[in-house]
């Protein structure tokens, strides 16, 4: 061949090259970043009024500072109204209690106790007595009302006005008694003193015919119950008024850390308080019956729990330790009282995050016996199931012997009745997909809950019967239907979204088989002068035969570029390859301008990730940065196979814990990742909360195996390709430090193929433009320059 044809060719290849690396987006990284408000206005917060008539929710059509309240009638439903400042002030509170039958409704208003009554639509002034109420609520007899005032409980009869305390609980310890009995020594010393002075001996005679006089005389003193060293932190009042449980608490969660602002207005460095560092959580709680009849007090004892003393067993590791089988701590929540009062229970979770009781309480004596039992030797957690104190979907039927509860016994989070007279046990959903926000109807014959039935991308909306039987799906959009029922049931608001549309506010009646009426069209011009892609849902094989979920964004033929870019999601258990308006829309916008850009991108819901059930929920137990990390792998994998994606272009980025994944994927998997990007990203999670890191980790102290094989910080020598890491200085959740101790430790190395970019004003989730913009604008110029060449 020529010279001259080699000479076209190269010119050819050139020109190529050069068209490739010149492809642009109508999006760019400032436009993607501003003030979300350019995307157009979406509502928020929706609920109905009591009357059913309207539908309210947090709006911003004009473009103001903050979103403002909004209605629509139903009546005219094309027609969005500004709730005015005077009407706002009339409408009873939007959160409350309701009596059995929901004609009556309990609320708070500036301190004071209201009840609203909806058969004439007005509300009265109960109570106001110049502090907070709370734990407010209807006993069995409706025309008394319970509430917590000032750490006592008191009752309200609305028909005389009435009021009675019914409870005598103060903080602190009992002052000591002064007539208690002497030591022999000190008994001594006052015989002698009274033998030797007569004015004392005078004096002391008095007092003791004053005292007895007093005692004669007096009303009987009421018990008074002192919590000592506890604090207390909830009442809640039988429905016959005849018990009253009461929460104590000691907080002790460690030794707080602080975060330095260099950035303070007043020109000093300041320290933000802080959390502290995983490690034993020394808070306590515990219950307390204050039996009204009896009038005393006794503790709820949880040492007779079903496998109370049960140890995990990741302690087998620990050959050389001894580990003793002793009664594990507990937190213990308020209790749950059938209608009629006369049965209570209770959730109770351990505090090594192994199981979960669900027990019937003996107001009587305090005892406890076990009816369900959720242990998992990973954690216990799941939709519906609670954390901490919160017992998560609980209550009792009508029948006042059902109770009923979420589990993931099978696999999934489903809905369950137990029959507390015989312990009999019935799940009422059942499948590969998890139920959420279960209620019953108003007139307690059916349920309404949403489910991921369809595909675990979608939420629909349901209703069933009440002990159980065929759901009936009572929305149609594909994509996510957060619905709020009317007071009445007849009608659905329903806030819906899908892969590339915003939250927008739909209409429709209850069991109707038409379509969902759009009531709102929040989206700006600009916003949809651009064409956003619905991206692929698709599932790739994981090296253990596991189908990943993930999202994928292809291009265009004509630009593709050969590269590929891995997204990864924040929060661990969270979903976002779904078919619904991600929380991630910023990134889910830079994905779009990055596929315009030639890059083949994709979104995984990796080992972790919620909605899949709880072997997906537990796949990185004492593990992470494993199966987490090898599905982005395998999702590489996945791509060079079927997309011609060249090996040597993959770049990964995220934030948080998808900042922490993207430094484990430098590290560890050098061979497949060639740049990444680290934002506000853990390096070591003994330096993380306790609350998250204790449930998935363990304890540093106990288990320290799974704290060093999930840190990138004992990885960092493992360092090939290019990172960036990016973090803001005031970052109360993941701290700066976690980034300035991986700066010495790459400085150490002697790594020179990274920078760290600082944010001095921001704190975990960035909130100015012109931080998310820089931010990302060193994301794009990391990956075109490793990954395309392009300066």
């Amino acid at each position: 061949m020529t010279k001259s044809f080699w000479s076209l060719a190269l010119l050819v290849l050139f020109a190529f090259n050069t068209s490739a690396f010149a492809q642009t987006s109508s999006l760019s990284v400032e436009k993607i970043m501003q003030d979300p408000k350019w995307m157009g206005t979406f509502p928020e917060n929706v609920n109905w009024d009591t009357q059913s008539k309207n539908i309210y929710f947090d709006y911003n059509p004009e473009g103001n500072p903050a979103d403002s309240l909004y209605k629509i009638n139903i009546s005219d439903l094309d027609k969005i109204k500004k709730v005015s400042l005077a009407e706002r002030k009339a409408m009873p509170g939007r959160y409350g209690t309701w009596n059995s039958n929901q004609t009556k409704k309990l609320y708070t208003e500036d301190g004071a106790l209201w009840v609203y009554e909806l058969k004439n639509d007005r509300s009265k002034e109960l109570i106001d007595l110049g502090s907070r109420i709370g734990n407010y609520t209807f006993l069995a007899d409706e025309s008394q009302i319970a509430f917590e005032y000032d750490n006592n409980a008191y009752v309200l009869d609305t028909e005389t006005g009435m009021l009675s305390k019914i409870t005598n609980i103060r903080e602190g310890k009992a002052p000591e008694d002064r007539s208690k009995k002497l030591s022999e020594k000190d008994q001594w010393l006052k015989d002698e003193n009274l033998s030797l002075l007569q004015i004392v001996r005078e004096r002391e005679e008095q007092d003791s015919i004053s005292k007895a006089y007093r005692e004669m005389t007096a009303d009987p003193n009421p018990y008074t119950f002192y919590a000592g060293d506890e604090s207390v932190s909830g009442l809640q009042v039988s429905p016959k008024a005849d018990f009253v449980t009461i929460m104590l608490m000691q907080r002790d969660r460690g030794e707080s850390t602080n975060v330095p602002n260099y950035v303070d207005a007043s020109g000093y460095t300041q320290d933000l308080r802080a959390r502290s560092k995983v490690g034993k959580d020394n808070t306590e709680n515990s219950l307390a019956i204050y039996n009204v009849k009896k009038d005393t007090v006794y503790k709820v004892d949880t040492s007779k729990l079903l496998g109370i003393t049960d140890l995990p067993d990741y302690t087998s590791d620990y050959p050389d330790r001894e580990w003793e089988e002793k009664e594990r701590d507990v937190i213990i929540s308020q209790a749950v009282f059938s209608d009629d009062g006369s049965k209570a229970i209770v959730n109770i979770r351990s505090k090594d995050n192994k199981d979960r009781w669900i027990a019937l309480l003996n107001l009587e004596d305090g005892s406890l016996e076990t009816l369900d039992r959720q242990r998992d030797e990973a954690w216990i957690a799941g939709p519906g199931i609670g954390w901490s104190f919160g017992g998560g979907t609980l209550g009792w039927l009508p029948d006042n012997k059902h109770i009923y509860f979420q589990s993931e016994a099978s696999g999934y989070s489903h809905l369950y009745l137990l029959d507390v007279t015989t312990g009999t046990k019935k799940a009422l959903t059942e499948g590969e997909y998890e139920v959420f926000d279960p209620f019953l109807s108003k007139d307690k014959k059916s349920w309404f809950l949403t489910t991921s039935e369809v595909d675990p991308g979608e939420r629909h909306f349901y209703t069933m019967p009440v002990m159980g039987g065929k759901m009936e799906k009572l929305t149609s959009m594909p994509g996510n239907n957060e619905v709020s029922l009317s007071p009445d049931e007849k009608y659905m608001a329903i806030r819906h979204s899908y892969s590339n549309k915003p939250w927008e506010l739909y209409f429709k009646k209850t069991g109707s088989k038409a379509e969902a009426q759009q009531l709102t069209s929040g989206q700006s011009e600009a916003f949809k002068s651009y064409n956003w892609r619905v991206p692929q849902n698709i599932r790739f094989e994981a090296e253990d035969g596991a189908m990943v979920p993930a999202r994928l964004y292809v291009p265009d033929a004509s630009v593709k570029n050969n590269a590929a870019v891995v997204f990864v999601h924040g929060a661990g258990y969270l979903q976002n390859a779904h078919k619904w308006w991600s929380s991630y829309f910023r990134e889910y916008m830079f994905n779009n301008m990055l596929t315009d850009l030639g890059y083949t991108v994709i979104d995984i819901d990796y080992r972790a990730s919620s909605g899949y059930g709880r072997d997906w929920r537990t796949g990185i137990y004492r593990h992470m940065g494993g199966k987490d990390l090898s599905d982005q792998v395998d999702g590489v994998k996945y791509l060079i196979e079927n997309y011609d994606i060249d090996p040597d272009k993959v770049g990964i980025y995220g934030g948080s814990y998808g900042g922490f994944i993207t430094l484990m994927a430098l590290f560890t998997e050098a061979d497949t990742f060639k740049a990444g990007a680290a934002l506000r990203s853990v390096t070591d999670w003994a330096h993380y909360n306790h609350g998250y890191t204790s449930n998935i980790l363990n304890e540093p102290t106990h288990d320290p195996i799974a704290y060093k094989r999930s840190s990138p910080i004992y990885f960092a020598e493992g360092l090939k390709g290019d990172l960036l890491i990016e973090h803001g200085m005031v970052d109360t959740n993941v701290h700066f430090q976690d980034v300035v101790r991986l700066t010495q430790r790459l400085i150490e190395l002697g790594k020179d193929n990274w920078e760290l970019a600082v944010y001095p004003v921001e704190d975990h989730s960035f909130v100015e433009p012109s931080s998310w913009t820089d931010e990302y604008k060193r994301i794009l110029k990391l990956f075109n320059e490793s990954l395309l060449g392009i300066e």
